[in-house]
């Protein structure tokens, strides 16, 4: 249904922020016939600027980045993200684990949905850490499974804790007006 709803719609692109549907409608949908030219919000945020249709003045600071398992490992979208930094004047503070190494937030393992099993810390808790360490003043993601998990853990230690923000935010906040 979803591939013939869209074959009769024809899009020219589909923009999505969520790093399953970029995955599957661009990966999946094309054995049921649906050929999309697909991008997740960070690629087409970063053409727009790249192509001056978007203007970004430098808001500067300290970010790092937390790749989302299903933008990164699974589809190879590691540049554009990191460009938007860039384009942001923001200094980019990578962690030990990012890129095809990156370590997932925990929401992919379902922990979005439901409580999680015992052991010995949430996996959000663990990868919080690995961000916090950088020194970063921000952890940008683009992704909002990963910006609620990270979310909650910043949360627990407001006083101490990096903001988390979509990419998206981050651009935002510094585009050139008028």
């Amino acid at each position: 249904e979803n591939v013939e709803t869209l074959n009769a719609l024809k899009p020219k692109t589909i923009v999505t922020t969520c790093p399953h549907c970029f995955h599957t409608l661009g990966n999946e949908y094309p054995q049921f016939g649906g050929n999309y030219t697909v991008r997740h919000h960070t690629q087409f945020i970063e053409e727009l600027i790249k192509d001056r249709k978007l203007a970004v003045n430098g808001s500067g600071g300290a970010f790092t980045y937390h790749d989302p398992c299903y933008v990164g490992r699974h589809n190879g979208v590691f540049e554009e993200p990191r460009r938007l930094i860039a384009a942001a004047g923001a200094k980019l503070l990578e962690t030990d684990r990012n890129r095809s190494n990156s370590f997932c937030c925990g929401a992919g393992g379902g922990q979005f949905w439901k409580e999680e099993e015992k052991g010995k810390e949430r996996v959000s808790t663990e990868r919080f850490r690995q961000l916090k360490q950088t020194g970063a003043k921000a952890v940008a993601t683009g992704c909002p499974f990963c910006l609620k998990m990270l979310s909650d853990e910043a949360a627990k230690e407001p006083e101490t804790s990096p903001e988390v923000l979509d990419i998206a935010e981050i651009v935002a906040g510094g585009l050139k007006r008028g």
